[in-house]
């Protein structure tokens, strides 16, 4: 089955009979009596011969006066049910059941056929397979090797089955453990493979593959699978090994797309929907990241969806399209002599139509009667099949002949029409086929002229109406099987007309106006007023806050506006309404304000460092634009809303620009752009963003920096760098080459380093050692160049770094350490660098080490530690305890050791930040009050030193403010206040006073 329908295309087709109108139709026909439509229909069994009923039961129910009867056909074979007795099938109802069922026998397609007097349809097709699952093979499985923090892969090999739904877990050790997915680790329930993407030494153990098919009640399991790990903690980039294919859905029915990557760390999962900012409302995202769970997929959820694998700095992605398969629609239906019944398909690929007539098929595509007859009626069926499956609609046609009657919808008794105004008076009799029509007036047969005329469903339409044309109409119908007539009579009145009208009009954003309308009408009649704005009726209880009706008078229906916004403006029309006729009169609005958004945001053109974005101005809301602005996002943004101007060309763009440059990007990096416009009144509010992009890679320009190093034990040779940042990799397979030679020698050694986030490499050579008695220090040049797939980058500036004798470890201690508190938490603390006595070169130095604890309530052995390069003297301690006595130590390090301390430097932190906004004590504090508009980021800072504070209050939308003290301990907590527009309506004017 493939899907449902939105609704039944069941209905008459042609007119029903009524025991009001004397019709003929055949005399098995009953005013009361309908076709069969099921409310049960037979659905696909997996039957197992292990089964305790040893019975399979269809069911199928349809809905029919008089009764229907039901047969059923198997493979397109009618079942003798009545004729000859059968030991397997039995008829219960509509219900087929079948005893003892045999898989050659009883395996197949079945359908259920329902007929009565007024026709036959038959039932979507229902499968009965008999279901099986086949054990694993008895040959032991391979063990799988594999380091710590790589990913692994275990196969499961699933053996053969029906039906293939089937679900899998994997047991660890022993049954019944079995492993409970997480983050690290994924059962794909396509493939069945247990996938982990970074292996811990506690993974290892035997691992077994279970198969349960919730059909049949039967699991198996597969042999064990050893799983050895062997000790090596590298990191590796995230690796997408599970992909959800290009998928077909069907509508109202769920669908699971699975994603998961390797790689050390474990890789985080996120799932986009391609083209829009969320996903669709009814997706759930399950199994640490690893399912995409589509609940009751809809037209607009076919789109193209990705999952991106992030570990760290690295990521990986993959991008495939869910489609939607066959649905039907309904189609208006003429009724007539001539008739066509059609059936709109839609899906992927295109579906085949057919059609059913009580049970058999009747042609295809479209069909069409010239002429009508009593043999046409029956139960028609449209069958809709692609390879993803086949659905039903079914109408019934039921042709029918009938005299014409008022009984149900005579002419109206009493008509009033305008002066000068159009009249129609209806007359829509019941009547098969179609009548002919005559009107009359009084005694007088009506025909048609320029100002009179009979419509074609026999209605008479009277144009410029006087009062002459006051008097008594009566509407004679006849066709082949009889006539009728009915009669009313029609009063003219005085034509309403607007004899105030709105005026166009300009206002300011917060403004109030009034537009004017009034109207003269008869007196005999009442008269309302009614406004709309670009034709959407304005519901004045529900929108209160900015629109009022001044109703002072009986002619007027005049329109109030207070506090204007932007999205007031527009054409507003007055129509002037009575129970004869109305009368509308209009006018614009023009708000001047901010800038609207601009539309339509796109990049039409990608390359490495620039890109081409296009984008349709916005309304100017009354003041011409002077310029657009045009801001990104990177893929490292901080928050949602950190977005940054970005650099274009032209550099300024005026207020005419619909295209720019925007340059200076970093190649490889994923962006997405908005723009906003800018007025006299100032910026305007952003674009939605652009659709993501990622920019063209290109060979790296920067080079790593803080080159340096030193000489370790044993022939050790240490070369270190600070890494270049993510931005500047520039593209894939991001890496360095480490270049370094003896000073006096010409040929420089090269080693590839494949990790981005490298700090060092270690060069071991036993050369390199030096005899004991051998105190000269030796000199090497090294230098450090990136590079990715595109190509290298430049090397760093040539450094020398120098290899001392075995195990010669800093001999001197830094000096003068001095430190300063910062806060309750924090402090900074600084220090003289170590400089070595013997040689007086400070490249013996790797580093400082920086140890901090309480006096008397820490010990020195549980001291918190930071390391600092060799480069700074300097650092900052965080996460200490307020009000504390703290002592700091300081020591130089480099490959061969630890050197001497300095001496203890000691100090106080700060007593700990107030909870509350409140100076107990009396000591000076400062408060700062921010104020921005909801959904901008920036807005004006206002300080105090007092207990409140009074600022001018905004009079235009919505405002947060964020009140936080500052203290001599640090910053104390944020309150946030928000000021909602309908308060601004009672502050215009005033100041805004907010006790502290």
């Amino acid at each position: 089955m493939v899907g449902t329908f939105w609704y039944s295309l069941s209905h008459v087709l042609a007119m029903r009979n009524s025991t009001k109108c004397p019709c003929f139709l055949p005399s098995f026909y009953d005013a009361t009596g309908y076709g069969p439509i099921f409310e049960e229909e037979p659905l696909d069994i997996v039957y197992t011969k292990e089964s305790p009923d040893r019975l399979i039961s269809m069911n199928c129910r349809a809905r029919a006066n008089p009764a229907p009867t039901y047969r059923w056909r198997r493979d397109n074979w009618e079942i003798k049910l009545m004729e000859l007795p059968n030991e397997h099938y039995s008829l219960v109802g509509g219900n087929l059941i079948i005893n003892n069922p045999e898989e050659k026998k009883h395996a197949g397609t079945y359908v259920c056929v329902a007929k009565n007097v007024y026709g036959t349809v038959i039932s979507k097709e229902a499968k009965v397979k008999f279901g099986y699952l086949e054990e694993f093979p008895d040959e032991e499985r391979d063990p799988v090797t594999v380091k710590e923090g790589q990913g692994a892969v275990l196969l499961c090999a699933p053996p053969k089955r029906w039906p293939t739904e089937v679900t899998f877990r994997w047991i660890y050790n022993e049954f019944p453990v079995f492993l409970h997915p997480d983050k690290r680790r994924f059962v794909s329930q396509s493939t069945g493979n247990l996938y982990i993407s970074k292996v811990e030494a506690s993974d290892a153990g035997n691992y077994s593959c279970y198969v349960f098919n919730p059909q049949i009640g039967k699991g198996v399991y597969s042999k064990f699978i050893p799983l050895i790990s062997t000790e090596e903690k590298k990191r590796y980039k995230a690796d997408l090994v599970v992909k959800f294919p290009d998928t077909t859905a069907m509508l109202n029915y769920n669908v699971t797309l699975e994603c998961f990557a390797l790689g050390n760390p474990a890789p985080h999962i996120v799932w986009r929907k391609i083209g829009a900012t969320d996903l669709p409302a009814s997706a759930q995202v399950s199994m640490s990241g690893a399912l995409l769970h589509l609940y009751n997929v809809q037209y607009e959820d076919s789109a193209g969806y990705e999952c991106e694998a992030i570990n760290q700095k690295w990521q990986d992605w993959h991008q495939a399209w869910l489609y939607w398969a066959v649905t039907i629609n309904n189609t208006q239906k003429d009724v007539g002599s001539e008739h066509t019944m059609s059936c709109v398909a839609n899906g992927k690929p295109g579906p085949y139509i057919r059609w059913l007539k009580d049970g058999y098929s009747y042609g295809k595509g479209e069909l069409k009667f010239s002429s009508l007859t009593f043999e046409d009626s029956g139960m028609y069926q449209c069958i809709a099949e692609n390879y993803w499956g086949i659905i039903y609609a079914s109408a019934e046609l039921r042709v029918i002949a009938c005299a014409p009657t008022f009984e149900l919808n005579p002419v109206k008794k009493y008509l009033l029409g305008a002066n000068n105004g159009r009249v129609v008076i209806e007359c829509k009799p019941r009547a098969a086929p179609r009548p002919r029509f005559t009107w009359t007036k009084g005694k007088e047969v009506l025909f048609n002229n320029s100002r009179i005329s009979i419509m074609f469903d026999g209605s008479l339409e009277i144009l410029n109406a006087t009062r002459n044309d006051e008097g008594v109409y009566t509407c004679l119908a006849e066709n082949d099987r009889g006539k009728a007539n009915s009669t009313g009579t029609l009063t003219i009145t005085e034509a309403t007309q607007i004899t105030v009208a709105p005026e166009d009009t300009q206002v300011m954003v917060g403004e109030e106006v009034h537009l004017q309308c009034q109207a003269s009408f008869d007196p005999s009649l009442d008269i309302t007023f009614i406004w709309s704005l670009d034709f959407r009726v304005i519901d004045f209880y529900l929108e209160w806050k900015h629109y009022e009706r001044i109703m002072d008078r009986e002619d007027s229906g005049e329109l109030k506006i207070m506090n204007v916004q932007l999205r007031h403006e527009g054409r507003y029309t007055c129509t002037a309404q009575t129970v004869v006729d109305n009368v509308t009169a209009s006018a614009d609005l023009k708000v001047k304000g901010l800038p609207a958004p601009p539309g339509g945001v796109r990049v039409e053109e990608i390359r490495d460092t620039s890109v081409k974005l296009v984008w349709n101005r916005g309304a100017d809301h009354g003041s011409l634009i002077l310029g657009y602005t045009i801001q990104t996002r990177d893929f490292y943004a901080l928050t949602e809303v950190d977005w940054r101007d970005a650099s274009t060309s032209p550099t300024a763009l005026d207020g005419m620009s619909v295209m720019a440059d925007v340059v200076d990007l970093y190649p490889w990096m994923e962006y997405e752009f908005r723009v906003y416009a800018t007025n006299e009144f100032g910026d305007g509010e952003a674009s939605i963003p652009s659709m993501k992009i990622k920019t063209w890679d290109a060979v790296p320009v920067v080079a790593p920096t803080n080159v340096g190093g030193y000489g370790g034990k044993d022939g050790e040779l240490i070369i270190t760098w600070t890494p270049v940042q993510p931005q500047y990799f520039y593209g894939k397979k991001f890496g360095y080459v480490v270049a370094f030679k003896p000073h006096d020698e010409v040929d420089w050694w090269y080693e590839t380093i494949s990790d981005p986030e490298t700090r060092r490499y270690v060069h071991r050579d036993a050369s390199f050692r030096v005899k004991s008695n051998d105190f000269q220090v030796r000199e090497f040049q090294v230098k450090v160049k990136t590079f990715n797939s595109k190509g290298d980058g430049p090397y760093s500036l040539s450094t020398t770094i120098y290899y001392p004798r075995d195990g010669e470890v800093p001999s001197e201690s830094p000096t003068d350490v001095y430190s300063r508190p910062v806060s309750s938490h924090e402090a900074l603390v600084w220090w003289i660098p170590v400089m070595d006595t013997g040689t007086g070169l400070q490249q013996y130095i790797d580093g400082y080490q920086v140890k901090y604890w309480r006096k008397y309530d820490d010990t020195e052995p549980g001291a918190n530690r930071i390391f600092v390069p060799a480069s700074m003297n300097q650092t900052r301690l965080e996460n200490m305890l307020p009000d504390s006595h703290y002592l700091i130590e300081v020591r130089a390090y480099n490959g061969a050791g630890v050197g001497p301390p300095s001496e203890h430097c000691e100090m106080f932190t700060k007593r700990a930040r107030k909870t509350r906004c409140q100076n107990h004590t009396g000591t000076p504090y400062t408060v700062h009050v921010y104020c921005r508009k909801t959904g901008y980021i920036t807005g004006p800072i206002y300080m105090t030193g007092w207990h409140f504070i009074d600022f001018p209050m905004p009079q235009v939308g919505d405002y947060e403010l964020e009140v936080r003290g500052r203290y001599e301990g640090g910053d104390g907590p944020i309150r946030k206040i928000r000021l909602q527009e309908s308060f601004s309506l009672f502050c215009i004017g005033a100041a805004v006073k907010i006790d502290i």
